[in-house]
């Protein structure tokens, strides 16, 4: 699916997502990534997810596996060299026959040759928590939303914060605690490759849980207008290096 497809689709449908990229998919292969410790069991748990087709979670995927042409020099140079290192493996942990949604919709920015239609993606996001009580399961660190306005349209906004680091060894009690909301709330995840496997889970329990992860540090460069990847001041994220407060 493309970025409109997969967000008119969400817009349609409340359905939740659970979203793959790379560093996800290095998870199903025995990898570390810098946030998450490599864990036989989120790996498998994300191998699954990958090939199941349950009916209120729309599984995506990052968009590198047909035409990368679309990307920035510097993103267009790392996804060509992870994909020689990496391609056979990942493939075999898709399914080749089903469709996924597109796991950029959060990623609708810095690494695009043409961004033109950033302000488009970025507004028909905004309309998925528009008048809902939200809740984000965060990093400590993360501060989903502070210094900008990418989520003043919702009613409420709660918080659960969790390890910035290794937050799946943490899983159970993550859950623990998520499970104590009113299922009216919209969950807004952002937790690296545990916010994969917490949006199947919940939309299993009944929930709609959103895997937003990068969408605010890609709306603070698109509110910049970045033209590549710089540290944003108070964000502490995998993309813009250290805090800064």
């Amino acid at each position: 699916m493309t970025i409109d497809e997969t967000l008119d689709y969400l817009l349609e449908n409340n359905c939740s997502v659970s979203r793959y990229g790379d560093g996800e998919l290095k998870i199903t292969c025995g990898l570390d990534i810098r946030f998450q410790k490599y864990n036989e069991d989120l790996a498998k748990r994300m191998r699954k997810i990958l090939k199941s087709n349950p009916q209120n979670c729309l599984i995506c995927l990052t968009d590198i596996f047909d035409n990368i042409n679309w990307m920035m020099p510097k993103g267009y140079e790392y996804t060509w060299r992870i994909m020689a290192q990496h391609r056979e493996e990942w493939t075999e942990v898709l399914d080749m026959n089903k469709v996924y949604g597109n796991a950029c919709i959060t990623r609708c920015y810095i690494d695009r040759k043409d961004k033109s239609k950033s302000k488009i993606w970025f507004d028909k996001l905004k309309r998925l928590w528009e008048n809902k009580e939200i809740v984000f399961v965060e990093g400590e660190k993360s501060r989903l939303g502070y210094h900008n306005d990418l989520f003043t349209n919702a009613i409420s906004i709660q918080r659960i914060l969790c390890p910035a680091k290794n937050a799946y060894f943490y899983y159970e009690k993550i859950l623990y605690e998520i499970k104590k909301l009113d299922k009216n709330k919209l969950i807004l995840l952002a937790l690296g490759p545990t916010a994969s496997v917490l949006a199947y889970d919940l939309s299993e329990l009944g929930y709609r849980a959103l895997d937003i992860g990068h969408v605010d540090i890609e709306y603070e460069w698109f509110l910049q207008k970045a033209t590549e990847k710089v540290k944003i001041s108070g964000k502490y994220t995998s993309e813009a290096g250290v805090e800064t407060w």
